[in-house]
């Protein structure tokens, strides 16, 4: 119920989950992924889950799910899928400000890799964040991203072996 949920944001709200999953998202969980955002100082680093859906709407490559915590959404994830490639990236990844804290993304990162490691081909997992003050990049790395020298669109790019 929508009571027991604020209670759970605003009561329990540094309390780590019991379950953090990657769960495809669906008619009645749309407008929950679209209300999440990140912290006003986070805004440049990730768009908004409404520019990243509406970017998937016409890549076929991409692959969208919401981060649940205890079947709450309270986060985002889209991937770039190419198995003929092979190539595997983390094209979008965030979770609500009013959820960090709590564990939710390094489980939630996790489980994105668990996924990928199991498609066939898979041998490492990309990604790209922008090089300036508050970025991600300390947080990828503590998951075992290492920078590749690399630079797209103006993004540093990091990977994860995953062999």
């Amino acid at each position: 119920s929508l009571r027991t949920r604020r209670g759970y944001i605003r009561g329990m709200a540094r309390t780590p989950p019991e379950q953090v999953q990657l769960v495809a998202i669906t008619p009645a969980s749309l407008r929950e992924v679209l209300a999440l955002k990140v912290r006003p100082e986070q805004e440049r680093f990730v768009a908004p889950n409404a520019v990243s859906l509406a970017e998937a709407y016409v890549h076929p490559e991409a692959w969208c799910r919401a981060i649940c915590a205890d079947g709450t959404p309270v986060g985002f994830v889209m991937l770039e899928l190419r198995p003929e490639v092979p190539e595997f990236g983390v094209w979008r990844f965030m979770i609500d400000a009013r959820h960090q804290g709590r564990g939710i993304g390094r489980r939630g990162m996790e489980a994105v890799i668990e996924h990928v490691r199991g498609l066939p081909g898979a041998r490492e997992l990309l990604l790209s964040f922008v090089d300036a003050e508050g970025s991600p990049e300390a947080f990828y790395a503590s998951l075992g991203f290492e920078r590749t020298g690399q630079v797209i669109e103006g993004e540093q790019v990091m990977r994860f072996a995953l062999t």
